[in-house]
C-alpha cells in the first residue's frame, strides 16, 4: 500500500510539473490562434522557422520565445545561440482547439460557429468557402469600424 501511495505521488509531482505549452513525445504542439511560452535553457542567438505560415515566433527575452499557431500543419523551429550550437530542434505541430466550437455539416459543407455563451460565426480554415467568406467579411467590416472609430 505505501509503495503504490509512493508511485501516485512521484505521478502527480511529474505531473504537476508540466510545462506552459504542450509537449509530446518529438515535438510541441500549439493551438491555431492561440500562443503558447517556450523557456529554453540559453539565450537564444538565431531562430529558424521551418515554414513560417504554419507557426510564428517572437522573442519576448533571450530565453523566452512565444509560439503562435498560424496555420493548421506541422513544421518544426530551430534555436542556435550565439556560438551557432543547438538549443533546440524540434517539430511544431498546430491543430484546432474544439472546445466551445460547434461544427455544422450539410453534406460536405461545413460552417463553423464559436458558442461562448452564444453561438456566433467563426472564421475557420477549412470550413465552406460562402459560410467562410460571409464570417469573414463581417469581422473585416467590424475591424474596419472599429479602427475608424465608426459605429
Amino acid at each position: 500500500m505505501r509503495r503504490f501511495a509512493s508511485l501516485l505521488i512521484v505521478a502527480a509531482l511529474a505531473l504537476g510539473a508540466a510545462p506552459a505549452f504542450a509537449e509530446k513525445a518529438g515535438g510541441l504542439d500549439v493551438a491555431v490562434d492561440h500562443a503558447r511560452i517556450l523557456k529554453i535553457p540559453r539565450a537564444a542567438g538565431t531562430i529558424i522557422i521551418g515554414n513560417p505560415s504554419i507557426v510564428d515566433v517572437a522573442i519576448h527575452d533571450a530565453e523566452t520565445l512565444v509560439l503562435t499557431g498560424r496555420s493548421f500543419g506541422m513544421t518544426n523551429v530551430v534555436v542556435l545561440d550565439a556560438g551557432g550550437e543547438v538549443v533546440l530542434d524540434d517539430d511544431v505541430t498546430v491543430t484546432s482547439r474544439e472546445d466551445r466550437s460547434v461544427r455544422v455539416y450539410r453534406q460536405a459543407a461545413r460552417t463553423t460557429y464559436s458558442c461562448s455563451p452564444q453561438c456566433e460565426p467563426k472564421v475557420t480554415v477549412g470550413d465552406e468557402d460562402g459560410s467562410f467568406s460571409q464570417a469573414l467579411g463581417q469581422f473585416q467590416s467590424h475591424e474596419a469600424m472599429v479602427t475608424t472609430g465608426q459605429q
